[in-house]
């Protein structure tokens, strides 16, 4: 099955406003030659308009799109070679997959010969799981099977690039857990350019290259998955990523280069030689400790010198599975963490536990300010 070239794409300073709601505020985005690139943010953050912009359906007020380093200014959608898969399915309802499938290419632009097309169908719903359902007219396919149809309708085209505009978002959890699979094996088998819109943190972590973090319109943070989970740029990528979210208590930097909870309740040093150096802070400023759920441990294990511990009361548990969230009291603050279900049978409200954490663990950022925009990293 032949192949097109893939390209890489770059945004450059995009504008993009409907009305007074401005959705793309200076964007600046670069994915390379054959990266799966996943685009995360909240709805109404401007992912859907970068797709939209990338494929030439939005025309923005200011900026410039490229791919392969050519401008992309005043080139007509059917002429950029990408390929968009769109949040809701936009099939044919009466046709049957297969015509769906082939719908790209009958277009003026491929025209390709009956015996490749079939060539091409069948290896994309071979690769999709869906070569069985060629025949069924998509009306009486379920979401799933539906879902893929529309993936492949994208898949089967010789494109440049491939824009995902969330493909999975309708599905159940089992369904999303086993498409994020099969989309992991294609773009490893297909290395064609990929752009991933999605809100969901699981997936981004699970299918990206690399991953990038928007907000208000901009591009926050990009990143391997290690760098984004190890050294988020602020509170909202920090926030972004992990179940259940961080934990980010506020307080304060003491004289003595400790942290210092807001209700005096704990104090955590930030001096230890196995915690990440942090920038100079000057003694009361207002900052956020964070550490994650499952960087805590119940009780007093042996995790290498420098271990914290802290001191408080369960809250209320959880059963995650195999797992159970505990919510912890500390003063007048609450911290979550993940154990082992054992570790927590017998625990109820009000018992006095005992925590543990490694200081390398742990990340220190600016406070968020008054106007609620998230607080800097402090830690390198």
């Amino acid at each position: 099955m032949r192949t097109a070239p893939t390209a890489a794409i770059s945004l450059r300073g995009i504008h993009k406003s409907y009305g007074k709601n401005i959705a793309l505020d200076g964007l600046d985005l670069d994915v390379a030659e054959g990266e799966f690139f996943c685009l995360l943010g909240p709805s109404g953050a401007g992912k859907t308009t970068t797709l939209k912009t990338v494929a030439g359906l939005e025309e923005p007020r200011a900026g410039t799109v490229s791919l392969d380093g050519t401008d992309m200014t005043g080139v007509e959608p059917y002429d950029r070679g990408v390929a968009m898969c769109f949040e809701s399915y936009a099939l044919y309802p009466h046709r049957s997959a297969y015509d769906n499938l082939a719908s790209p290419l009958r277009s003026p632009r491929y025209k390709l010969p009956a015996a490749e097309a079939r060539e091409r169908v069948g290896a994309v719903a071979d690769l999709l799981g869906i070569g069985a359902l060629l025949e069924r007219p998509v009306g009486r396919l379920s979401n799933g099977q539906r879902q893929r149809v529309a993936l492949g309708r994208v898949l089967v085209r010789p494109a440049r690039a491939f824009l995902l505009d969330e493909p999975l978002s309708h599905l159940d959890a089992k369904l999303r857990q086993a498409m994020r699979a099969e989309l992991k094996a294609i773009g490893a088998v297909r290395r064609t350019t990929t752009l991933y819109v999605t809100h969901d943190s699981v997936e981004a972590l699970a299918l990206g290259d690399r991953i990038g973090v928007i907000r208000e319109g901009r591009i926050v943070q990009t990143g391997t998955r290690e760098e984004i989970w190890h050294q988020p740029y602020d509170t909202f990528v920090a926030r972004s990523f992990g179940r259940p979210r961080i934990n980010l208590l506020p307080g304060t930097v003491t004289a003595d280069g400790a942290f210092m909870s807001a209700d005096r309740f704990f104090e955590i040093p930030l001096t230890s030689p196995a915690a990440p150096p942090v920038r100079s802070v000057a003694p009361g400023t207002a900052v956020q400790i964070g550490v994650r759920p499952r960087d805590l441990s119940l009780g007093s294990p042996a995790l290498g010198p420098g271990a914290i511990e802290l001191v408080g009361s369960v809250y209320i548990t959880e059963v995650l599975g195999r797992a159970t969230e505990v919510t912890v009291r500390l003063g007048g603050q609450h911290l979550s963490l993940v154990v082992p279900r054992a570790d927590a049978a017998g625990l109820r409200p009000d018992t006095p536990v005992r925590l543990t954490v490694r200081p390398e663990s742990l990340l220190l950022f600016a406070a968020d300010d008054a106007e609620g925009r998230p607080g800097r990293r402090i830690t390198e």
